[in-house]
């Protein structure tokens, strides 16, 4: 999907305002500006080690993220050096947590590796295909991650642990960035084509799934331990209608273009249908 000369000009201009913002108020070392003096193993448990050692797989994916985010977004300035900015950080989660987890015994150098083994012998793939749609998707993501960081901060600090806390912190606020540079470009996607941009939020809202699911090892397992993941009901009121109110559109305007969206999937299934069932025909003829 190709953009227009406007459009191009205020995501390079959008890209320059996140990088000019990150570089003054974000930029963070894994190793310097956190207080690794304070770690305290007592107050660490499992249930930690499951939530660090899952968000840390998720972000191994980052290769796979970043290059075929580039396949849809090279043609554009600003879309495709956000995603290369928005990999380098991301990397710093995947680094911090790694950290987290061997310093302080958590997990050993071996459990760890036999992770990351099992988790880079798959690979992720785009769950949608245009950059509009996966602009909807990064917008949401962003969202739902900022949510279970923000409470994994939050309990860090009702615990004492004033490093994981640090670290958590540091995290969500990325978290926090992207998500209002993902939802930025929505709205420059809403100035473009209402409609269009409006159907394709309403197929990813209601086909949403974070990208752990099928990856990550014993994923399913994984979610019934408290912080790996949030309800629904609290995706909803936090993440989706947040961002409709954002973008100035609302529950049932989603439910109007979904429908239209899934009237023309149908079309397209019968279609098919027919097309399959007349080939015995053509093929005697």
């Amino acid at each position: 999907m190709g953009a227009t000369g406007i459009e191009r000009e205020k995501m390079y201009r959008a890209y320059c305002e996140f990088f000019d913002t990150g570089e003054k108020k974000r930029r963070w070392n894994p190793f310097s500006d956190v207080p690794w003096e304070k770690l305290n193993t007592s107050l660490n448990s499992e249930e930690d080690a499951i939530c660090l050692e899952t968000f840390c797989g998720v972000e191994l994916y980052v290769p796979d993220y970043t290059s075929n985010a580039f396949n849809l977004t090279r043609h554009l300035f600003g879309a495709a050096w956000f995603e290369a900015t928005w990999g380098y950080e991301e990397s710093k989660h995947a680094l911090i947590y790694r950290e987290y987890l061997i310093r302080s015994g958590l997990r050993s150098e071996e459990e760890y590796q036999r992770f990351e083994d099992k988790v880079l012998g798959k690979v992720w793939t785009l769950p949608y295909a245009t950059r509009r749609q996966m602009n909807c998707y990064g917008a949401l993501q962003e969202s739902a991650t900022y949510l279970i960081y923000a409470q994994q901060r939050d309990k860090a600090k009702q615990n004492g642990n004033e490093l994981l806390e640090q670290i958590y912190f540091l995290v969500s606020r990325d978290e926090a960035a992207h998500r209002g540079f993902y939802q930025r470009i929505m709205q420059f996607e809403l100035e473009e084509d209402r409609e269009g941009a409006l159907e394709d939020l309403a197929l990813v809202v209601f086909n949403f799934q974070m990208p752990g699911v099928g990856l990550i090892p014993e994923y399913e397992d994984r979610l019934e331990v408290a912080g790996v993941g949030i309800t629904p009901q609290y995706f909803l009121q936090h993440a989706v209608f947040p961002l409709l109110k954002t973008l100035g559109t609302s529950r049932n305007e989603l439910m109007k273009y979904y429908r239209r969206v899934r009237e023309r999937e149908e079309k397209a299934r019968m279609t098919k249908a027919v097309e399959m069932a007349d080939i015995p025909t053509a093929m005697a003829v």
